[in-house]
């Protein structure tokens, strides 16, 4: 019988997390080196690499960087084998690197849905297929933890139009119960979180479009802060939550929990 403390323990574990330079990506990543896990982080931008592993090393966290555009298909294996190299193995995958798009569905530009598509849906397939081969079902072992949104479980009114987004994050999270399915006879959990408004670079004209408004929304009458996803990604990541898979769990303040 573990204790509680046990079963949070990511001590000897591994983490490739996306988008991890900043924002959602880099709090998930201080939960998991936070708990002993060694890390690999990515994103587009080497310079906004530095600043987060050099943030990270001061919490005491083990952590390296490979700068990575995932919105090509070129980019996946060359991650997978650098991820590879540094730590000999992949236990968790967390698939935060994400983009969004404003515009009226009647005008929205290909272009524009094409790389919400490639980076939120076909990124994270790749990704996904890539670590599981090399790593996670020769071991038997694996947690996935794939970014969604609130913006997945239902529609918009006139005012938010973010079609390819919404559909992306809708995609991702039916991938998350498929992919469980198929995967959890290798030992390998796939989960998904569904933030809701979180302070961040991608959302910051959002809110300022929705000034209180998006807080007001939301049954507690906040904002997700810097801490408010690291409770959730370890359960999902530990073996606390080893016998959770295919699951979405929003973290919203209560927006997704009521009608507005």
């Amino acid at each position: 019988m573990h204790t509680i403390k046990q079963l949070f323990d990511l001590a000897g574990k591994t983490a490739l997390i996306t988008g991890g330079s900043r924002g959602l990506g880099l709090q998930m990543a201080e939960a998991l080196g936070e708990q002993g896990a060694r890390l690999v982080i990515t994103s587009r931008k080497q310079t906004e690499l530095d600043e987060a592993v050099a943030h990270l090393k001061q919490r005491g966290i083990d952590v390296m960087a490979v700068a990575s555009d995932l919105s090509k298909e070129s980019a996946v294996a060359p991650l997978t084998e650098a991820a590879m190299k540094q730590l000999g193995h992949i236990d968790i995958l967390i698939n935060n690197a994400g983009a969004t798009w404003g515009a009226p569905a009647e005008d929205h530009p290909l272009e524009a849905w094409d790389k919400v598509m490639n980076l939120n849906v076909r990124s994270i397939f790749l990704l996904s297929q890539a670590v599981g081969k090399r790593s996670m079902i020769p071991r038997r072992y694996g947690r996935i933890v794939n970014i969604a949104s609130i913006a997945g479980l239902s529609g918009n009114g006139p005012d938010m139009q973010t079609l390819a987004y919404n559909t992306s994050k809708a995609a991702v999270i039916n991938f998350t119960r498929t992919l469980a399915g198929e995967w959890g006879q290798y030992g390998i959990t796939v989960n998904a979180l569904a933030p809701g408004f979180f302070p961040s670079k991608m959302s910051r004209g959002l809110l300022e479009k929705m000034g209180d408004g998006a807080a007001q929304r939301a049954p507690l009458r906040r904002l997700g802060d810097d801490e408010d996803l690291k409770g959730a990604v370890l359960l999902f990541a530990t073996d606390a939550g080893k016998h959770i898979t295919g699951q979405t769990l929003a973290i919203d303040g209560g927006v997704s929990a009521i009608i507005i």
